[in-house]
């Protein structure tokens, strides 16, 4: 009627620092929201990406709420008590949650490319939204990190073109405790593996299992599940129920050697070749290092080509993709000292990053590792006895202890007892120690810092230390 104004939507996003909520922003700006949020600490590289969208960000409070939005979405890590959840509830204002944001407003009319499991989907939905780009499919993307690609975690993308998501198995909400890959209706998924994760949601694998099996009845029909033909646990998930087509890949290291259609052999270091029905499908030099960057590069390629990407293009894709920030990403280089650093946070991904990066040394180079443990997972006593074999081909590990926040004493991770278990080249760490400990470090070493929070100290003391 007369004197409606065309006022854009306006959402509100508690919780818009997490990689997750805010990649949901910048999605619901592209598509037309007005776009605010809070949050109590926003570091880099999340805080430069909602500036550079002109999204404001404020400290949590009640006021934020005031005029209301017409909706607010409420990040997984606010709980009951949170003074922003709390007036939501109690001024009745509209709520939801990322994921399903994304499932009721971005999704539709889309193909959904999910990718899944416990390591890798970073990597390999970079991989995957890289690939599609360059097949000019301008798809758009939700991917949890910055592919250095496209410089930008999310993407709307064109109109009808494929959507690309990292399906996380992590929960959705204070009130839904579904996965959060739940709301994404998959289309193309792919199951890279499934392990053990996330000890502070699920209480055993078999909660996680029951969340893929959920996972596997949102996939039509005509879709496509494409799964890692060697991982025993996705074996019995699928066992549980699938309605879709499964095309099968095996890793570069597979024992597996019947039943699949796609394979990543191992060359060496910076190469691996890609097998489709037994026959060489692309032979890849690029800039990843690890056996299981190859997989992840082998279930991006097999969803691709499904989707009608020829094998000429998925070559010059990956030829050309140029990793994930802080995905063992070479961040600088002090004095001759190649600093790397990882987002790796479970023993199976730490193991591998490790080798990785003890693989690339250079002649009479020493791999130092820096460990800093901050994920719920991490800071826990969860992975104790797991941990210590991840750094056999580390020359160093100083590993510092990990913040106690609300957790007791008796339940965090014990650094002395895993730098014992290690040997003699480990070593705790801390801010003062630190300089000293770093005291033999010689130009051709390298220094790997695996930590999921904020890094800018540890450089500081690296670059203090490095360049005196």
């Amino acid at each position: 009627g007369t004197g409606m104004s065309k006022r854009p939507r306006h959402v509100h996003i508690a919780g818009i620092g997490g990689t997750a909520m805010a990649a949901v922003a910048l999605l619901a700006k592209a598509q037309g929201w007005h776009v605010t949020g809070s949050d109590e600490a926003v570091y880099p590289p999340m805080s430069e990406v909602l500036a550079t969208a002109h999204i404001t960000v404020s400290d949590y409070g009640e006021a934020n709420l005031s005029p209301a939005p017409d909706l607010c979405l409420i990040g997984n890590a606010l709980s009951r008590g949170h003074p922003e959840v709390e007036a939501v509830l109690r001024w009745g204002i509209p709520y939801s949650s990322g994921a399903a944001f994304i499932g009721e407003h971005i999704l539709p009319g889309r193909h959904a490319m999910v990718v899944a499991g416990t390591h890798g989907k970073t990597s390999t939905a970079s991989m995957l939204a890289h690939i599609l780009h360059t097949a000019g499919h301008a798809p758009g993307f939700m991917i949890g990190g910055i592919p250095e690609n496209f410089g930008q975690g999310a993407c709307l993308g064109a109109a009808a073109a494929p959507f690309v998501l990292e399906g996380d198995e992590y929960d959705t909400a204070l009130f839904d405790k579904r996965s959060k890959f739940l709301h994404y209706h998959a289309r193309t998924l792919i199951l890279n593996n499934l392990e053990f994760d996330h000890a502070d949601i699920f209480p055993d694998l078999e909660a996680i299992k029951v969340q893929f099996a959920y996972l596997l009845r949102t996939v039509p029909d005509n879709g496509l599940i494409i799964v890692n033909a060697d991982d025993v646990h996705l074996k019995d998930v699928l066992s549980r129920g699938c309605w879709s087509p499964v095309t099968r890949f095996a890793h570069a290291d597979s024992s597996v050697t019947a039943n699949w259609r796609w394979r990543a052999e191992r060359a060496d270091g910076r190469r691996f070749t890609l097998w489709h029905q037994g026959a060489l499908f692309a032979d890849i030099e690029w800039c990843m290092l690890g056996a299981h960057q190859a997989g992840n590069a082998c279930a991006a390629a097999a969803a691709a080509y499904h989707h009608g990407v020829d094998a000429d293009t998925i070559y010059q894709a990956l030829t050309s993709f140029r990793g994930v920030r802080r995905r063992m990403t070479l961040i600088t280089t002090l004095a001759g000292v190649r600093i790397y650093d990882d987002f790796a946070h479970h023993p199976t991904a730490i193991r591998s990053v490790v080798d990785s990066a003890a693989a690339n040394l250079r002649a009479g180079g020493r791999l130092w590792v820096l460990l800093d443990p901050c994920s719920n997972t991490m800071r826990s006593r969860h992975h104790q006895h797991a941990l210590p074999a991840c750094f056999a081909a580390a020359d160093r590990l100083l590993c510092f202890a990990p913040k106690a926040r609300d957790t007791a004493a008796s339940d965090l991770l014990d650094v002395a007892q895993l730098c014992q278990a290690v040997g003699d080249k480990a070593a705790p760490a801390d801010a003062e120690t630190l300089a000293h400990q770093l005291g033999d470090v010689h130009p051709d070493d390298d220094i790997l810092l695996l930590s999921n929070g904020g890094i800018s100290h540890w450089l500081h003391v690296l670059q203090q230390q490095l360049l005196r």
